[in-house]
């Protein structure tokens, strides 16, 4: 069993409050745009395991140490981890493909600062976006995930709110 905790588009904003959430995780992903690599560094204390990939706003450190892809395994739950696929019923091209031929059962996915949980029966498996953890973008609120993978089962999903954006 294992506690996971996700959160994507931090666009280089490091919030205490991520270290407290995830302080029982086992590993945590980021699903892309992470901006400055400290971010990662500050992850990778709370974690014994961060799993990360680069988004269209990362260059630099990030870019060289994060694929634009992972594929994964934990606990018997196959993972694929990437900035930009869409979701079930607008996935991007190619995506759907992928998930079928790699018999994937969890997809995570950041880019549109929409938060989305989502089952795809199609293809048998539970798309996540964790919405935004940072301050930029459009989203009205700043929102994580944690969730638990236990012997090829999703459970325990929760979705932690750190509040809303000051209007602009």
């Amino acid at each position: 069993m294992k506690r996971i905790g996700i959160l994507s588009d931090t666009h280089s904003c490091w919030d205490e409050r991520f270290a407290r959430h995830f302080a029982d995780c086992d590993e945590i992903w980021h699903a892309g745009d992470i901006g400055d690599i400290s971010v990662l560094e500050r992850l990778r204390t709370v974690a014994p395991v961060v799993r990360a990939v680069c988004g269209n706003v990362d260059h630099g450190q990030v870019r060289r140490e994060c694929p634009e892809v992972l594929q994964f395994e934990v606990e018997q739950v196959k993972v694929w981890l990437t900035h930009i696929a869409g979701y079930p019923g607008r996935y991007s091209p190619g995506v759907k493909k992928i998930l079928r031929e790699g018999d994937i059962k969890l997809m995570v996915d950041g880019h549109s600062h929409i938060l989305k949980v989502m089952p795809d029966p199609e293809l048998g498996l539970l798309h996540i976006n964790p919405g935004a953890a940072g301050h930029q973008g459009w989203q009205r609120e700043r929102t994580l995930i944690k969730l638990t993978l236990d012997k090829g089962n999703i459970r325990d999903l929760d979705v932690i709110t750190l509040g809303k954006l000051i209007e602009r």
